[in-house]
C-alpha cells in the first residue's frame, strides 16, 4: 500500500493529502518559476487530480506561462507559502511544490523543464533529462 503524500503551507492553514503516486517530478526553469521561487527554478510533483483531498482556503492568482496557457498558483493568505498549481490546459492534474510536502525527501526529480530559460548559476543534476519546454506527460 502506498503512503499518501501530505503537506501544506508553513502555518498549517492549508493542507493536502494525495494517495496516488506522482505522474511527474520536475525542476522547472521557466521565468515564472524563477520569479516565484526567488532562485533559478521551482521543484514540483504533479499528480492525478482525482482523489486529491484539500483543507483550507487558498488565495489564487492566474498567470500565463511560457507555454501560453493559463496556470493558477495557490498560496496561503496568512503565511504566503506557495502550495499548489493547476493548469487550464491540463485540468486533470494537480501540482504541488516539493517544499510544501511534510516529507520533502520524497521529491525525486525526473527532468528539468524549460531548460532554455535556465540561469548559468542554477546548477541542477546534470544526469537529469533536459527539455527546452514542457514534454508531454
Amino acid at each position: 500500500m502506498n503512503v499518501a503524500y501530505t503537506g501544506g503551507c508553513a502555518c498549517g492553514a492549508i493542507r493536502f493529502e494525495i494517495a496516488a503516486e506522482p505522474l511527474m517530478q520536475n525542476d522547472c526553469q521557466c521565468r515564472d518559476c524563477q520569479r516565484k521561487s526567488g532562485t533559478g527554478h521551482g521543484s514540483y510533483l504533479t499528480f492525478p487530480r482525482k482523489g486529491v483531498k484539500q483543507a483550507g482556503e487558498a488565495k489564487l492568482w492566474d498567470i500565463v506561462g511560457d507555454s501560453g496557457n493559463l496556470k493558477t498558483r495557490a498560496f496561503c493568505p496568512t503565511c504566503g507559502s506557495p502550495v499548489y498549481m493547476t493548469f487550464s490546459a491540463m485540468p486533470d492534474v494537480f501540482t504541488v511544490h516539493a517544499a510544501s510536502l511534510d516529507d520533502p525527501s520524497r521529491y525525486k526529480p525526473q527532468a528539468v523543464t524549460y531548460a532554455v530559460r535556465g540561469q548559468a548559476w542554477d546548477h541542477l543534476d546534470p544526469a537529469l533529462p533536459r527539455f527546452d519546454k514542457m514534454p508531454p506527460m
